[in-house]
C-alpha cells in the first residue's frame, strides 16, 4: 500500500470534482473555501464515516478493503482506468474482467444523479445494488445497507424468507426458476472461482429449493417482464420492465430506472415525501402491508438499463 499516493490521487480527484458533478447543491457562490468537494461530501457519497476517508488523505488511515474502494471509485467518479489505479495504489489488484462488475461508468452515475423524481438504482452484474437515489430508497427501502454474500438479492431471496413479500405469492415460484437461471448463464461465463460460483456453493448448503433448481440446469436471461410488486405502504404496483445493453457491457453495472406513469404521482408524491421509506425486509410491516393493501394498484413502466447478465430485479 502506497500511502503518500493513494492520499494524493484521492485529494487531488476530489477537489477535480464541483458539487453539480455528483448531483450536490452548488450552495452560495463565494461561500464554499474548499476547491470541489469537500471531505465530508465525499465520506456520504461514499457510505463511510468522513473521520475514516480524512485518515486516508492524511496518510494515518488503515487499508481500505475492496468494497470500500469501489465505493470510493463510484463517490468520485472515476473512469475504469482511474479505478484500476486506486486499486493498486491501495495494495490490491485490480478488479478482474471475471468479476462481478461493481464500477459505475461516471456517464451513468451522472444519469443517477438527475433523477430526482424517479425511482432508479444502479446494479452489478450479480444482481448487487451500487447506488440507489433517494426515491428508489424511499420506495423500495435502503437496498445498498447490506454486506457479504447477503449483499446479493438472489441469495437473500433464497436465505431470508422476508425477501420474497415484495412478490404476490403465486408469482415466486416463477422468480424463483428465473433468479436460478439466470445465475446459471452468469456462472457459464465467469466460472466456478467467481464470485457467482462462491454464491452458488454457499445457497447449495443453504438452501434444498435453490439445489434443486440448479440441478434442472436451466439457463436464461431476462430481458423484458411484466410484474406487480406489493409495497406495504403504497399497495400493489404494476411494473413493465425492460432490459438493454451498453457497449461496456463487459466493464459497467446495469441501471434499473421507474418511470412513473401520471396516474402515479400522488403515490410517488407520498413515497418521495417519506412513506415506504423503511426497509421492505421488515416482517412485521409487509404482513400488516399485504393485509391491508386494498385493490387499487400504482401502475408504473420500468426502463433497466442492463449492462450484464443477471436478472431485471
Amino acid at each position: 500500500m502506497n500511502r503518500a499516493a493513494l492520499a494524493d490521487f484521492l485529494r487531488r480527484r476530489r477537489e477535480a470534482l464541483q458539487p453539480g458533478d455528483v448531483g450536490l447543491p452548488a450552495g452560495i457562490p463565494g461561500r464554499r473555501r474548499t476547491p470541489g468537494l469537500r471531505r465530508e461530501d465525499v465520506a456520504a457519497l461514499a457510505a463511510m464515516s468522513t473521520d475514516y476517508y480524512t485518515r486516508l488523505e492524511q496518510q494515518r488511515g488503515p487499508q481500505p478493503s475492496e468494497q470500500m474502494l469501489a465505493s470510493l471509485a463510484r463517490a468520485l467518479r472515476l473512469t475504469a482506468g482511474e479505478r484500476d489505479y486506486l486499486f493498486r495504489v491501495a495494495g490490491h489488484n485490480a478488479p478482474a474482467e471475471t468479476r462481478a462488475a461493481t464500477h459505475v461508468a461516471p456517464a451513468l452515475q451522472r444519469v443517477l444523479d438527475r433523477l430526482a423524481d424517479t425511482p432508479a438504482l444502479i446494479l452489478s452484474s450479480l444482481g448487487e445494488t451500487l447506488v440507489q437515489n433517494r426515491m428508489a430508497a424511499a420506495l423500495f427501502g435502503d437496498k445498498t445497507r447490506y454486506t457479504g454474500l447477503a449483499r446479493n438479492d438472489i441469495y437473500r431471496w433464497f436465505t431470508q424468507p422476508e425477501e420474497r413479500l415484495i412478490y404476490p405469492e403465486d408469482d415466486r415460484a416463477r422468480q424463483s426458476r428465473a433468479l436460478v437461471a439466470n445465475l446459471r448463464a452468469a456462472y457459464g461465463s465467469m466460472g466456478p472461482r467467481s464470485r457467482a460460483g462462491e454464491i452458488v456453493r454457499a445457497l447449495t448448503k443453504a438452501s434444498p429449493e435453490f439445489a434443486g433448481l440448479w440441478e434442472r440446469h436451466e439457463v436464461a436471461k431476462r430481458f423484458e417482464d411484466h410484474k406487480t410488486l406489493i409495497h406495504p405502504e403504497l399497495g400493489p404496483i404494476e411494473l413493465d420492465c425492460q432490459a438493454l445493453f451498453t457497449a461496456a457491457a463487459r466493464r459497467a453495472g446495469p441501471a434499473a430506472l421507474h418511470r412513473v406513469t401520471p396516474s402515479s404521482q400522488s403515490a410517488m408524491l407520498r413515497a418521495r415525501t417519506g412513506i415506504g421509506s423503511e426497509p421492505w425486509s421488515s416482517t412485521a410491516a409487509w404482513k400488516e402491508g399485504s393485509e391491508n393493501a386494498g385493490p387499487s394498484r400504482c401502475l408504473a413502466s420500468s426502463l433497466i438499463l442492463r449492462i450484464s447478465s443477471l436478472p431485471v430485479r
